[in-house]
């Protein structure tokens, strides 16, 4: 048998364990119409995830931030998507074997996820309460993705090593944390980006489907 290269996986959420697009899209919609605003397309939505849901607001309502009604808008979406963040949100094909058989290996499992800390739980308890140890979201006191302190604070649940760890994501954000930690990292094709702009943000390591990871760590 190989010696393994790592013991520990550090995973994104959406995008990469969970298609989560379609009812962020909704939600942001639907916080949108409420107020009279101008909707936003999948496309727009798939862009501008993957640096938590406040930046998600700031670029879909008109100006921002600088809007008057953008803390309305914001709590609208916030309420809305605490309601619906699972009527269409699935996991991506695949993953249910990969995480099993990762867990049966003895791989000790994360996500870390710049949703905020309730809603990140709340889907890790829904989905993958049986393989997945820790879940970090975003919360007072720890910076978002891409600074590294997510990662450092699931190692620190897990009791990981950076050195032995890999972090596996599909967007610019989690290519820049893993190099923020300082860990390998794994571009997956599956999620809300392409390989072209995986490529573009440096990533150097691409797994095309989900069973590929099982050969890669």
């Amino acid at each position: 048998m190989k010696k393994r290269k790592y013991d520990t996986v550090i995973f994104d959420l959406d995008g990469t364990l969970l298609n989560t697009l379609e009812d962020l899209a909704d939600s942001v919609n639907y916080a949108l119409g409420t107020l009279g605003m101008p909707e936003r397309t999948l496309e727009e939505i798939r862009h501008f995830v993957g640096n938590g849901v406040l930046r998600l607001m700031e670029l879909s309502v008109p100006e921002g931030r600088e809007n008057p009604r953008f803390e309305q808008a914001y709590g609208i979406f916030k309420d809305h998507y605490s309601a619906h963040c699972m009527d269409k949100t699935g996991v991506y094909e695949k993953i249910p074997e990969l995480l099993k058989a990762l867990s049966k290996r003895g791989y000790r499992l994360a996500i870390v996820s710049n949703k905020y800390q309730d809603a990140v739980q709340e889907l890790k308890e829904t989905f993958f309460a049986e393989t997945v140890d820790a879940a970090i979201g975003e919360r007072d006191g720890l910076c978002r993705k891409p600074a590294p302190d997510m990662v450092w604070e699931a190692l620190k649940a897990l009791n990981g090593h950076r050195e032995r760890s890999v972090y596996v994501g599909d967007s610019e954000v989690d290519i820049a944390t893993a190099a923020n930690a300082g860990m390998d990292c794994i571009a997956v094709g599956w999620g809300f980006r392409s390989r072209e702009e995986q490529e573009r943000a440096g990533a150097k390591c691409f797994a095309a489907d989900p069973l590929d990871l099982l050969e890669m760590v």
